[in-house]
């Protein structure tokens, strides 16, 4: 466990709660995603392993029930996960486009999806391991994307 960690942990509840009365805190996964998208260009998925809220609920909380078993291969596939990511986008997409530019229904949407994922993720990891969630990202899969173009750029100049 780290202490980054025991900090972050405490946003995920946040979210998901708070959330729920305001959905307005839902901008605050946007600002989170605009934070480790800009970091991914120099830390590739750094915030995955020590900012995450969910993953240091995965951690610190769900490691102790967690079944600790392999993750089925084919979550691991690049294809796989690239499939989850366009799926993952075009719902959020939709999702914001219906909401009409309503900053409300716009901020549930950030809520809705981070207690979607949270609901997979805690499922993932009791029945298969506790970060099983991690391997399956759709913002992970961003994060190594960016990092490797991003290295890829600097290695042709």
């Amino acid at each position: 466990m780290k202490k980054t960690q025991l900090i972050t942990i405490w946003f995920l509840p946040f979210i998901l709660i708070g959330g729920l009365f305001n959905p307005l805190v839902g901008y605050l996964v946007l600002a989170m995603m605009v934070f480790f998208l800009i970091l991914s260009f120099f830390a590739g998925r750094y915030w995955c392993a020590n900012l995450c809220p969910r993953g240091a609920f995965l951690d610190i909380v769900l490691s102790k029930i967690s079944f600790n078993r392999a993750l089925p291969k084919i979550f691991v596939r690049p294809g796989f996960r690239f499939l989850v990511f366009i799926l993952f986008m075009s719902f959020v997409i939709y999702r914001i486009i219906s909401t009409g530019g309503n900053l409300f229904l716009v901020g549930a949407v950030f809520v809705s999806m981070c207690i979607i994922t949270t609901i997979i993720a805690v499922i993932l990891g009791i029945t298969t391991r506790h970060r099983g969630w991690c391997a399956v990202c759709p913002m992970g899969f961003l994060q190594e994307r960016i990092h490797k173009l991003n290295h890829m750029a600097r290695r042709q100049r």
